[in-house]
């Protein structure tokens, strides 16, 4: 039988965590419930014990800082992790586990938007957000995922133990999904019921700070994800750039035979150099993330070789 671990984030949801703890305890009896506090002030670490958890403290302040180490210290089949503020039914965990079980995924996101999310949700402010987001990744990936901000999510262990965890905030939702996609590894999304939280509960996202975080780590994903593509962007406005600057000093010597603008002249050739460098960066950091990606390829099919074995 497949070994599953349930994990839950929690920072201050003493009006909650003991529901979900019991909830997921109903659906999964065989599996492991680890609560991971992240600094609450409120009895929330005393509740999860109480519910049958089994709690673990995390210092560092964040929600990136807690994936972290339940990846690094939880050792399972099959991984769900929910955030613990019950906006998210424990029933639907059946569906998300399945493809995993299977084999067919390597993370299944709990997909909220395409269901009840938006009438659910009372922040236009985070509506706007994922739906942002979304669209900036179906833009600079290419690929079409319905919900990336999900707290509602099942992996491999394939996936927990190869997906390196930068982020300190929110923003980690963003990261494991665009990880996925990066590595080829199989993202299946599967709609999710999504009610808000109870009366009294708060969610500890900010739409303004956290929102910036985010954007901010889709844009340097992008860049060292696909450098070819985000410096050739570059190289391409600088070129225009230049170009733009240069003509009119070229129509001026063709006209009347001198270069009246010389200053101009010298400013379009740095903006072509720099342009050309820009090309060069994106070909150089092209090639070490090839070879980056060819020794992930080597790792993984090893470690999916031993993994066949121990079946």
């Amino acid at each position: 039988m497949a070994q599953i671990a349930v994990l839950l984030p929690c920072y201050n949801e003493s009006l909650t965590i003991a529901k979900v703890v019991a909830d997921f305890r109903r659906e999964l009896p065989e599996a492991d419930i680890w609560v991971y506090d992240n600094n609450s002030t409120d009895g929330s670490a005393d509740l999860a014990e109480r519910a049958g958890a089994k709690v673990r403290r995390v210092r560092q302040q964040g929600k990136g800082h807690v994936v972290r180490r339940m990846f690094q210290e939880i050792d399972a089949d099959v991984y769900v992790m929910v955030d613990s503020d019950d906006t998210y039914p424990a029933d639907e965990v059946h569906k998300l586990i399945a493809p995993i079980l299977s084999g067919e995924a390597d993370m299944v996101n709990g997909d909220r938007l395409s269901s009840t999310y938006m009438q659910e949700n009372k922040r236009p402010g985070h509506n706007f957000g994922n739906t942002l987001v979304c669209t900036l990744i179906r833009i600079f990936w290419r690929q079409r995922v319905n919900d990336v901000m999900t707290g509602y999510r099942a992996f491999s262990r394939l996936f927990v133990k190869n997906c390196p965890v930068l982020s300190k905030g929110f923003e980690i939702e963003t990261e494991m999904t665009l990880h996925t996609l990066d590595k080829r590894m199989s993202l299946v999304e599967i709609p999710i019921a999504y009610r808000d939280r109870p009366a009294g509960s708060v969610s500890k996202l900010n739409t303004v700070s956290d929102g910036i975080r985010v954007l901010k780590t889709i844009f340097n994903l992008f860049r060292f994800y696909r450098p070819e593509l985000f410096f050739g962007l570059v190289g391409t406005v600088l070129m225009l750039a230049a170009l733009v600057f240069f003509l009119p000093v070229l129509i001026d010597y063709f006209r009347f035979g001198v270069v009246p603008r010389q200053p101009t002249l010298i400013f379009s050739g740095f903006l072509a150099i720099a342009g050309l460098l820009a090309y060069a960066v994106g070909l150089i950091l092209g090639a070490c993330k090839r070879y980056a990606d060819l020794t992930f390829e080597i790792l993984v099919s090893q470690e999916k070789g031993r993994e066949v074995q121990r079946k």
